[in-house]
Parts: C-alpha cells; sequence; structure tokens
C-alpha cells in the first residue's frame, strides 16, 4: 500500500523522486516524505496530507543531492502526522529507511533498544529498523552487514530501503515475505528502487523484481542482489512493455474514467495472440498445462480479495458450465484460516490486479503447502503472484492507476472464460461445434464494450437524478449476480453512496422490506436464461414503490413499461454477458462520484493494493 522511490545517479534525486511518488498516488497514503544526501548530510523532508504539501515543504527549504528515498505512507502504527511520515531518520542522523510493512515484533524491539539507551522520535515500527541498522553498524562498520542484521531481526512481511552519509555511494533494498514489493530500474550511469513498476517508467524499462528474503546493493553504476544469508544470485532483467504515457490522464477527467474507456484495447490485447478463430482453439501456453495434467483437476478453488473476487464468481461458473470441474470461490482472507481441503488433485486459482495483494499471497501459500497446484491470473508482470505460480495468465491491462478496478475486471472475466474453453477441449467435454461456437462468440467482445461506452451520455442524467440517493439495492441472477455484486461495490468505493446487492432469487428472504420510495432498485435482466425470474423482480420492485433502474438488452419491449431508469446494452451471447453488462454500471459509480465532487480516482480510506494483511 505504501510507495517507495529511491534514486542513485548523476541527477538531482528530489524531482525524480517526487514524481516516481505522485506515480505511485493511486495506492493511497495519508503522508509523504523523502530524504536527499546533500553535500555529505542526510535532509528530510515530510508532512502528513498529499504530496503537495511535500512539494510546498520541498520548495519552501529546497533540498538536493544525487541520493534520495522517498515514500508514501499508509498509516499502521502511529497516526498520521509529520512526525510518523517516513522517511526515518536515526539517532546520529547518519541512517535514513522507508519502509512497507508491518514489523510484527514491534512492541519486543523497541522495548529492547529502549534499554539500550535509544530514544524514539515516532510512534512507528519503522522506526526500530533504522535503530537496528545503527547498532549492527556501531559493530561491524558496513552498511550491507548492518541492514543483513537488522533484517532478520524482523517478523512480518517488509519491503524495506536504506541509505547512510557513512557509505553516500549506494542504496540497500530488501524484500522479506508477500508484503512490500520492490522493484530495481536498471539505467545509464543511474538506478532506481521503486515499490511499482509506475515510479520508474518514466527512466527506463529494464527491471529487477526482489523475491522474498532478498537484498539488493544498488550504485549508479551495479546492482548486486544476494539472499538475507548473504548468497549471490544473479537476477533475472525484465523488459517492460508499458508506455508511460498510459499512466497519464489524456482528455479524461480522471484516470477511472480513461481505464473504463480503455476496456475495448485491454480486451482486445488479452485476445490477441491466444484464440485461434481459425480453428475455434485457445491457447494459454503460460499455464503449461496439457491433456494428462487437464485430466487430474479434481477441483478449482478460485482466491482473491473485492472486484477479483466478483470476477472469480463469474469464473466458477465458466468453468464450471463449460470444462465440468467443480470449483469454489473463497475470499483470500478467509482460506487460510479454515483448514481447507485441498490436495495435488486441486487447483488455487488467485486472481489479482496487483499480484502483490497480501492476503491472496497467503492464500496462494497456503494452497502450496497442501501440496495443490498453483495458477495466477494478473495484471502486473513480475509481480509476486505471477513469479510464484506454477502456471499464470496475464491480463494485459496495462496499468491501472485509480483504486477502483475497471479493465482489471472485464479482462480476468475473458481470461476465465478463455480458460474454462482450453480446459473443456483438453478434458474432452466439448463439442467440436461447442468450442468452435464458445471460441467465435469471444471475436464479438471488444465491439460490444465498444458500444456500450458509446451510450455514456445516456448515463449522465440518471447519474444525476440519483446522486443523492443514501441506497441502492443491487439484484442479479445467474451469470449476472456476480455484476450486482461488483456494481453495489463501485458505487460504494467512490460515490460513498450504501449499496448492498442480492441475488434475486432472495428477495423474498428479507431485502424486499427495504424497498419503498426512498430505496432504488437496480436490477441486471439482459436476455439471458434468467431474464423471467428478473423481471418478476423488477414488478414486484415497482409495486412496492421503488424507483426502479433496469440494465437491459436493445429492442427489449417489456423493460420500459417497468423501469425508470434504462441501462441499454447490446445483444450479446449470455455467458459472456457480464463483460457488458458491467461497463455501464462502471460509468454510473462514476459519473455520480464525479457529480458529488469526490476524489474518485483515491477514494478516501482506500488503497489500489492491499499489501498488509
Amino acid at each position: 500500500m505504501c510507495g517507495i522511490v529511491g534514486y542513485i545517479g548523476p541527477k538531482n534525486a528530489t524531482p525524480i523522486i517526487l514524481a516516481g511518488l505522485k506515480r505511485l498516488e493511486y495506492r493511497g497514503y495519508d503522508s509523504a516524505g523523502l530524504a536527499v544526501l546533500e553535500n555529505s548530510h542526510i535532509e528530510v523532508r515530510r508532512d502528513a496530507g498529499k504530496l503537495n504539501q511535500l512539494e510546498a515543504l520541498v520548495q519552501a527549504k529546497p533540498v538536493s543531492g544525487n541520493v534520495g528515498i522517498g515514500h508514501t505512507r499508509w498509516a499502521t502504527h502511529g497516526v498520521p502526522n509529520a512526525r510518523n511520515a517516513h522517511p526515518h531518520l536515526g539517532s546520529t542522523g547518519e541512517f535514513v529507511v522507508v519502509h512497507n510493512g508491518i514489523v510484527e515484533n514491534f512492541l519486543e524491539l523497541r522495548e529492547e533498544l529502549g534499554a539500550e539507551g535509544v530514544t524514539f522520535n515516532s510512534d512507528t515500527d519503522t522506526e526500530t529498523i533504522v535503530h537496528l541498522v545503527e547498532r549492527y553498524y556501531a559493530l561491524h562498520h558496513d552498511l550491507v552487514t548492518a541492514v543483513r542484521m537488522a533484517l532478520n531481526n524482523l517478523k512480518g512481511a517488509h519491503g524495506v530501503v536504506v541509505m547512510s552519509s557513512r557509505e553516500p555511494d549506494k542504496i540497500v533494498a530488501a524484500r522479506i515475505g508477500n508484503a512490500g514489493g520492490v522493484v530495481l530500474g536498471l539505467g545509464e550511469g543511474e538506478n532506481f528502487v521503486a515499490s511499482d513498476i509506475p515510479a520508474i517508467l518514466e527512466h527506463t524499462r529494464r527491471v529487477v523484481f526482489l523475491e522474498s528474503r532478498q537484498m539488493a546493493v544498488v550504485t549508479r553504476e551495479s546492482l548486486q542482489v544476494t539472499t538475507l544469508e548473504g548468497q549471490e544470485i544473479r537476477p533475472t532483467v525484465h523488459t517492460v512493455a508499458w508506455d508511460p504515457v498510459a499512466a497519464e490522464k489524456g482528455e479524461f477527467r480522471h484516470f477511472m474514467q480513461k481505464e473504463i474507456h480503455e476496456q475495448v484495447r485491454a480486451l482486445t490485447d488479452t485476445l490477441a495472440g491466444r484464440v485461434d478463430f481459425d480453428n475455434g482453439k485457445i491457447r494459454l501456453p503460460q499455464l503449461n498445462l496439457d491433456a494428462e495434467g487437464a485430466k487430474k483437476i479434481k477441483k478449482i478453488i478460485i482466491t482473491a480479495c473485492g472486484t477479483a473476487a466478483h470476477a472469480g464468481m463469474v469464473g466458477k461458473i465458466y468453468l464450471e458450465r463449460i470444462a465440468r470441474i467443480p470449483t469454489e470461490v473463497d475470499i483470500a482472507s478467509e482460506f487460510r484460516y479454515r483448514d481447507p481441503i485441498v490436495d495435488a488433485d486441486t487447483v488455487v486459482l488467485a486472481i489479482s490486479q496487483s499480484g502483490e495483494t497480501a492476503d491472496t499471497l497467503a492464500a496462494m501459500e497456503e494452497g502450496r503447502q497442501r501440496g495443490a497446484k498453483l495458477w495466477s491470473i494478473v495484471n502486473a508482470i513480475g509481480s509476486q503472484a505471477m513469479r510464484v505460480a506454477d502456471g499464470f495468465i496475464s491480463m494485459q491491462s496495462g496499468p491501472e492507476i485509480g483504486v477502483a478496478s475497471t479493465k482489471a475486471f472485464t479482462a480476468p472475466l475473458v481470461d476465465l472464460f478463455m480458460l474454462a474453453v482450453l480446459l473443456g477441449d483438453l478434458r474432452g467435454t466439448l463439442s467440436e461445434k461447442e468450442r468452435f461456437d464458445l471460441v467465435a462468440d469471444l471475436r464479438l467482445v471488444p465491439d460490444l464494450v465498444g458500444r456500450c461506452l458509446d451510450r455514456e451520455d445516456e448515463i449522465i442524467p440518471i447519474a444525476r437524478k440519483m446522486k443523492d440517493a443514501a441506497h441502492m439495492l443491487y439484484l442479479g441472477r445467474g451469470v449476472n449476480m456476480p455484476i450486482a455484486y461488483e456494481g453495489a461495490l463501485k458505487l460504494k468505493e467512490i460515490s460513498y453512496i450504501h449499496a448492498e446487492a442480492y441475488p434475486a432469487g432472495e428477495m423474498k428472504h428479507g431485502p424486499i422490506a427495504l424497498v419503498d420510495k426512498d430505496m432504488p432498485v437496480l436490477a441486471i435482466a439482459p436476455l439471458d436464461p434468467w431474464y423471467e425470474k428478473m423481471i418478476s423482480q423488477i414488478e414486484q420492485a415497482k409495486a412496492r414503490g421503488g424507483s426502479t433502474l433496469v440494465v437491459a438488452t436493445e429492442g427489449d419491449t417489456r423493460v420500459p413499461d417497468l423501469a425508470d431508469h434504462i441501462f441499454w446494452v447490446p445483444k450479446c451471447p449470455w455467458l459472456l454477458s457480464p463483460i457488458v453488462t458491467v461497463i455501464p454500471l462502471q460509468m454510473f459509480a462514476y459519473h455520480i462520484a464525479a457529480q458529488r465532487g469526490l476524489d474518485v480516482d483515491q477514494p478516501r480510506n482506500l488503497a489500489k493494493s492491499v499489501t498488509v494483511e
């Protein structure tokens, strides 16, 4: 969740760090700071609040130097204020640390250091790290050794970056466990450290990802990676294809709006090279899957959080109906605590935009320990969830900056559909005609989504009428039931309007008691196998005075008599309809939030990537 940027090279580090932190704002934060080595002395600027406050501080009291580190903090230990903001200096002012994660043995370490005479200047767990580095440097007079020994005292998962005026020619970075991703960027006569790729993409596309319990020594001209035990490692250098322009809003008011409109391209990229329309075949080579392996699968457990879990709920229907494999959807934060029944014939399939979600990574590790095969569907190239999996599917969505996920929801829907078709083919559960028909349907997807986006102007006045609602009830059935959940989540996330989602068939089991003139009901009712059932639910809501909003298929003649407002979507194959029906719900939530004057891209209390439990 916290953002980290570091630079060492011939240029002034300050503007590079500030620009990098700006590119990480999507992660969510409540304070920011930087430390720069200026004339052999570490200068720190930090404050609570947004980056513009840090920028004002730097402008009022400039700092420049060729080595520096910066941080955006999401408070865990200690309230969000200036004294708790990172970076944290040690007692001598010669060592400074930024940190992503939670020091689980913080109280024990603080007491131990306090007994040695250390005075703490913040309430954070992070400050224990810099004092540990100081302790071991005094004994060994070597920064790398001191950092290594300090990190071996920590419990929990961490990304840590350290620099020192005692050894000004290097930055030391490390990763422990599943939290706190660390990316190293390789330049010409300069190098970079970050917690995520967008921070450094303007400067380099050549990156190295640290694995758990690895440490890097970064200088202007070199990069050395070792384990925390000191064993040297030859790192893999990845070339990232993302264009830095893709991280800019361009003509759009917010990143979220831009990313909603990028879904046509993202879905086209998702299909490219994977779908053989001529032969009716799906190719997912990174799964390393053959017919023998596919036939051994007895169960799939999809594990994910939030929006990714809603995608998994649609995926369950695809995998069971097309591939005939029993499939569960397990919220990642619950999976490892319920003693799941997993064995070698089980696939644990993780879905994560960032590939760094702590709960999802922990669920994968639980599956691994119980002997399951691990697959992942991930957007962030080289992320932990991609690297630890036995096989993966890349979403091909490109950078997603807005906290509320959009294109990283529709892309995995297509990925899951393709996976189901591939498994159905390899397992022999599909006839040749069925397989050809399903593959042919995928050709329609980008155009169908584009046609939904073309109707954005029709959604704006509906959003204007509903922007002051206090509550909303979302209903769906079958393959569109998860879209009700996703639509309600989007409204909650960015507009702060309370919204609940239910399977429409559950209305009479309680929720219908809520329906009155002050409870708008949004029903997802395309022409699919559940259409008649949904029409009945809309009629019941209407009869009780509820305002009705309906997602309906173009040409439907019954819905106009029942709905107060209609979101029209094009006719499409019903299995793929969730990719279409979610688009107007994304735009509806976006325009309500925009009209309420809210921070759409960085909603309160939320972060893009939840990297601590």
